[in-house]
């Protein structure tokens, strides 16, 4: 779902006051404060975007007369659909975007070049089980396996050794 002018930790606090699931990706930034000092800080990763776990009917519900809770969606057939997440993938996402790696690099669909790329696994470390796609990330000099949640956010993990990289055929 999408939490408009950075409202996405509100709109967590709230859908969790109400006990449905959620999550927030989040990362460690310096900040500068308007003293001018800089402090290291949690903060959202994707801006105005926050994942939600529940039914269609409770979601509808939750978010009536709320207008800082609006649905993601991506265009199909000629409709506007809400973009709607399987588990598996988006248990892995929240696997990786929760080890605190500096390393992780947060990017847009559209800056992932997917069709080029090979489907892959990693075994072992801290991404184990992980299932993306290697890729060349623009500035990096190394590739890294990259996991796309399709039309959402794409997480490129830090760089891991091909010999710990199985291809998915």
């Amino acid at each position: 779902m999408s939490a408009p002018y950075r409202r996405e930790l509100k709109a967590k606090e709230y859908l969790q006051a109400k006990g449905i699931e959620c999550f927030v990706p989040m990362v460690n930034a310096l900040v500068e404060k308007r003293s001018g000092a800089k402090i290291r800080k949690q903060i959202p990763a994707i801006h105005n975007l926050i994942f939600v776990h529940t039914s269609k009917e409770i979601i509808q519900e939750v978010k009536r007369g709320v207008d800082y809770l609006q649905y993601r969606t991506m265009p199909r057939e000629g409709k506007n659909i809400p973009i709607i997440i399987p588990d598996r993938q988006m248990q892995q996402f929240i696997a990786v975007t929760q080890t605190s790696n500096e390393e992780l690099i947060y990017m847009r669909p559209e800056e992932v070049n997917i069709a080029k790329g090979t489907r892959v696994r990693v075994h072992g470390g801290a991404f184990d089980g992980t299932e993306g796609v290697f890729v060349k990330v623009q500035g990096k000099r190394k590739p890294r396996v990259v996991l796309l949640i399709q039309g959402v956010a794409a997480v490129a993990l830090a760089e891991i050794s091909t010999e710990f990289i199985e291809i998915i055929k």
